[in-house]
């Protein structure tokens, strides 16, 4: 069921958002240089590495690092960028990895490929059976504010929890989110 309710939203999301998703991808190229969009390598469901796209709100030479073990992250910031991140339009090109079934809309947010210690505690916990997600029970209650062990324990209780009815609960507090621009650092 939740496989459908992905696939339609996407579907749905996709139609709705597409003058905004051409519109995000025209400001990025005019105001750096380098692609609209950036491809991360990602952990997927077991532990799998899979490519999720995001417009790109980041300098092309920055590492591929979790912003938040960048020295000064500002200062890889595109002009555009702060604002990208501020408002999640940044996220939106996650709509093709939740049609193409690397992610689902909620779930543990997707680690990068070398976040070795939030992948293990992700494994010992087994929250690596779940498809990650666009937002998820952790993004709610924190975002990037949240130390890896905290993250882990919000990705336990939503495993542990998981239903359509909690995933429309964490939907909506996530709009809520967005739109107060909660939890966001850089």
């Amino acid at each position: 069921m939740k496989r459908v309710f992905d696939l339609v939203l996407a579907v749905l999301a996709t139609v709705i958002l597409l003058l905004p998703l051409i519109l995000v991808w025209l400001a990025v190229r005019l105001t750096s240089p380098g692609p609209a969009l950036y491809w991360s390598d990602r952990v997927g469901r077991d532990n799998r590495i899979f490519k999720m796209p995001k417009f790109r709100s980041m300098q092309i030479n920055t590492p591929a690092l979790a912003t938040h073990l960048l020295t000064n992250p500002a200062a890889y910031l595109t002009p555009i960028g702060s604002f990208l991140r501020k408002s999640s339009l940044d996220e939106l090109p996650q709509l093709w990895s939740i049609l193409k079934g690397d992610m689902s809309f909620v779930g543990p947010r997707p680690a990068l490929f070398n976040q070795d210690d939030l992948i293990a505690l992700r494994t010992r916990y087994g929250v690596e059976k779940c498809l990650p997600g666009l937002t998820g029970w952790a993004q709610v209650n924190g975002r990037d504010e949240l130390p890896i062990p905290v993250k882990v324990n919000f990705d336990v209780e939503y495993l542990q929890r998981q239903s359509l009815g909690f995933d429309f609960y964490i939907l909506w507090l996530t709009f809520l989110k967005v739109i107060r621009r909660d939890g966001v650092s850089h």
